[in-house]
Formats: structure tokens, C-alpha cells, sequence
């Protein structure tokens, strides 16, 4: 412990020993503090270096002993460093009194200036618990997705803003609250200049409360050419890795004030969603008749019901002894109406779509590319390269089997026809 009462006396020994020899006084106070000052500053870094090169070495060897991982965050966080400048910087400021002894003005300007950087290092220490809290709770599965960048700096904002009201009034000599009234005046200036932060700061908690986006997300954003996945939200900004392997950088406020399509719900869901479509020529589509319905029947998966189906309609002309010298009179059968059956069978057995989720094929208002006959089913595995496969194996089944039912494909005349034509 040092001795308050003793120290104006070892560190006058100089200035005594001057006068002493006869020097003036104003300069045996100065020769003097300039003399103390140095000599307890190399004193302090030396000390300093010491306790930090033991305080970190320990708190090495013990964060090496435990379990957690929170300590190895706290090692790199340079927590050990931070907490070893405490005890040098006590010394100090028990010093400053007996050191500026015979200066009042820069011993009061010394002891503002040691509040200043007790503060300073105060916060420092708070920051690095806060993101070794951070980086400890992201090795958490139930926090791996959850925006702690964002919700580390709010709370060093509030840290440094408290920090920056509290040196003030050690500086200024003024209570806080005034200082709060007086700011208030100019809060117009604070938000013009602030508006960005605050912007981001009112994103960030919006986002987080309503669960709009997590870490690992994939997100579309058409506005910034932004499609893949979320790999880190904070206070200003949102990064996704698009698929292609570039970043792109989006403010956080945008995700508030502009539209985006977050694909969880998809990832969440029993599958991923099929919509195509084929188009038929619509000069294909006819009434078939009994020769081609038997030859249809020869298509196994869709058979008993074209045979049921043939049986209800034979039934109902019938009834009412419709003249089918007319293909047109009473019900018939079209091509395009058992291909789009045979199309709702083959999904149904398909063992890569969900059967628990919609599946349908329905005809969409036909175009001048002829009738759209839409797929709209979901693929059981969600896995972009197996989805697209999949998608692909069904497509492909269907495109080659039109032609079974009699039906043709719409394309757009090619050189190749032209060919054609002209031989």
C-alpha cells in the first residue's frame, strides 16, 4: 500500500536538495516535477508490462484448464490486457496528488484527464465481455441464426454514448441532465447527422423482433442484385453470399423499407415448388376415337381410368341416344383431357413429390404459343441441385410422352421449317 501521508515528502527530496544548493525556487519546483514525473512514468511502464505479460499468460493457462470456450474469447478480446492497466493506473492517481503538489492547475487538469481514461478503460473492458459474449453465444445452435452483430453494437452505442455524457460532465463540470437539456435542443442537428444509425439502429430491432431475417436466410432482393444467403446482420448493414460467391452489401433499413422474398418458409416446408409448363399446339387437341382410346389403353398407368371414365360417358350418350356420327354430340373423351390426367397419375407416383402437398395440372389461359398445360407439385427434397433435377426428370417424362396422346408441342417456326417449306 502507499503511504498518502509520506509520499509529499519523497517526492519533495529533489526540490529540498536544490534549494538547498542554492537554486530559486520556481525552478527547483519545476526541475523537480519534471524529474518525479519521469521517474514514476517509467516506473508505471514498467509495471504495466509486467502485470500484463502475467495477467495474460495466466489467464492463458486458465482458459486452457477449462471447459467453456467463453474464456478463449475473453483471451482474444484483449480482456486480460484491459484489466492488467488497472492496478498501474490506481498508482497513478494516488500519485498525482503528491506529484502536483506545488501545481495546482495541472494536478486538477491531471486527475480530470485519469477519470477521463478510467472511463475510457472501463468501457473497453465492458466491450470485450460484450463480444466475447457474442462470439460465445454464435457457437450456440439457438443462436446461430439470430443477429447478435446487431444486438452487440446497439449496446456498445448505449455504452459509448453513456461514456461520452459522463466524460463530459467531468470535463465541463456539469451535471449530466443539464447537459441532456441542452442537447435536446439540438437534436434536429443530432438526427441529420445520426440519421443513417438511427435508421439502421430502428431496422435492426425491427427485423429482430418481427423474425423478418436470420443468419443463414436465403434472400432475394431484386433492388441490389441480391440473391443468397444471409451471413451477417448488423447495425448498418445486411451481407448475403449470392450464389455465385459474391457479396453483396445491403443497409439494413432497406429491409424495412423495400420489399424482399426470404425463402425460410420454403426451407421450413415438406417441399420445394414445381411450376411449369408445356404448351400444346392447339390444333393437336381433338376428340379421340374408339380405335385411339383403345390404343390408349395400352398406357398402363393411366388405363383404368380412361376405361372407367369411357365406361360413364358410353352410359350417358346412351341415356340420351346422342348420334355419334358426330364426334361432337353427347361427351367424348379429348386428348388433351387424358394427357392432363396422365400427368396428375405420374406426379402422384412419382417418389420424388411430396404427397402431402398440393398437386395439380391445369390448363392456363391459352396463348398465341398455344395451350399452357401447368405442372404444380412440390419436390420432396429441398437441395437446389437434386430440386432441379428432379424437375427436370418430370419434364422431361412429359415432354416425351405428348406424343402418345396424339398431342403436339408449340414451337416457333425455325430455319429448318423454312427448309421444309420451300422443298
Amino acid at each position: 500500500m502507499i503511504d498518502n501521508e509520506n509520499l509529499p515528502k519523497v517526492f519533495s527530496l529533489i526540490k529540498n536538495l536544490l534549494l538547498e544548493q542554492g537554486y530559486s525556487e520556481t525552478l527547483a519546483k519545476q526541475v523537480n516535477l519534471g524529474i518525479n514525473l519521469v521517474l514514476a512514468l517509467v516506473m508505471l511502464i514498467v509495471l504495466d508490462r509486467l502485470l500484463r505479460k502475467l495477467i495474460i499468460t495466466g489467464f492463458k493457462r486458465f482458459s486452457d484448464k477449462t471447459n467453456t470456450t467463453f474464456d478463449d474469447f475473453l483471451a482474444t478480446s484483449n480482456f486480460p490486457k484491459y484489466t492488467a492497466h488497472i492496478i498501474p493506473f490506481v498508482i497513478f492517481e494516488r500519485m498525482i496528488p503528491s506529484l502536483f503538489h506545488d501545481f495546482p492547475f495541472w494536478e486538477d487538469l491531471f486527475l480530470k484527464a485519469t477519470d477521463i481514461y478510467l472511463i475510457l478503460l472501463i468501457v473497453w473492458i465492458i466491450r470485450s465481455v460484450i463480444k466475447s459474449t457474442k462470439e460465445y453465444l454464435k457457437t450456440k445452435e439457438y443462436f446461430k441464426d439470430k443477429p447478435l452483430d446487431s444486438y452487440s453494437q446497439i449496446v456498445i452505442i448505449f455504452l459509448w454514448a453513456f461514456a461520452a455524457l459522463v466524460i463530459f460532465s467531468q470535463v465541463m463540470n456539469q451535471d449530466i441532465f443539464q447537459f441532456l437539456a441542452t442537447l435536446g435542443a439540438a437534436s434536429a442537428i443530432i438526427l441529420l447527422v445520426f440519421k443513417d444509425t438511427i435508421l439502421g439502429f430502428v431496422a435492426s430491432i425491427q427485423v429482430s423482433v418481427n423474425d423478418m431475417v436470420r443468419i443463414g436466410d436465403w434472400i432475394t432482393i431484386e433492388k441490389f442484385g441480391a440473391d443468397g444467403d444471409v451471413i451477417e446482420i448488423n447495425l448498418t448493414t445486411v451481407k448475403v453470399r449470392n450464389f455465385d460467391h459474391t457479396i453483396t452489401t445491403i443497409p439494413t433499413y432497406s429491409l424495412i423499407s423495400d420489399s424482399f422474398k426470404n425463402w425460410r418458409g420454403m426451407t421450413q416446408s415438406g417441399g420445394r415448388r414445381i411450376k411449369r409448363s408445356v404448351f400444346i399446339a392447339s390444333s393437336s387437341v381433338r376428340f379421340l376415337s374408339e380405335e385411339e382410346i383403345e390404343h390408349i389403353l395400352r398406357i398402363q398407368l393411366i388405363a383404368p381410368y380412361v376405361k372407367k371414365r369411357q365406361s360413364d360417358i358410353n352410359r350417358f350418350n346412351t341415356d340420351r341416344s346422342a348420334d355419334k356420327s358426330l364426334a361432337i354430340n353427347g361427351r367424348n373423351q379429348t386428348n388433351l383431357g387424358i394427357f392432363r390426367k396422365y400427368c396428375d397419375h405420374y406426379l402422384e407416383n412419382h417418389p420424388a413429390v411430396n404427397k402431402d402437398l398440393m398437386i395439380m395440372t391445369r390448363i392456363l389461359q391459352p396463348t398465341a404459343q398455344g395451350i399452357p398445360l401447368e405442372i404444380y407439385a412440390f419436390s420432396a427434397d429441398k437441395v437446389w441441385q437434386n430440386y432441379e433435377r428432379i424437375q427436370a426428370d418430370i419434364m422431361e417424362h412429359l415432354i416425351a410422352a405428348v406424343h402418345y396422346f396424339k398431342l403436339e408441342l408449340h414451337e416457333q417456326p425455325t430455319g429448318k421449317d423454312v427448309k421444309w417449306l420451300k422443298s
